[in-house]
């Protein structure tokens, strides 16, 4: 199974929210149509930056490091 980083930016509020998912589609649906929860409120969420990994414990890793100041850096150099 494969896990994915994910980075998402409102441009409405310009705000950024990462994350990780073994689905894509479905978890980018669940940030824009369903639940009541932080994200909901920053709608609609573009998809901006996926990196794919073997294991869920390197993505979780690398979505800790993008959470860093380095890792927050790259985020606001990404294209949006």
């Amino acid at each position: 199974m494969q896990f994915i980083v994910y980075i998402l930016h409102s441009k409405k509020f310009d705000r950024y929210y990462t994350g990780h998912t073994a689905n894509i589609e479905i978890r980018l649906r669940s940030h824009n149509e369903f639940g009541k929860d932080w994200t909901a409120r920053y709608r609609p969420w573009k998809l901006i930056y996926t990196k794919e990994f073997k294991s869920k414990k390197e993505a979780m890793e690398y979505e800790r490091w993008l959470k860093t100041g380095v890792g927050r850096e790259f985020i606001n150099s990404l294209p949006h």
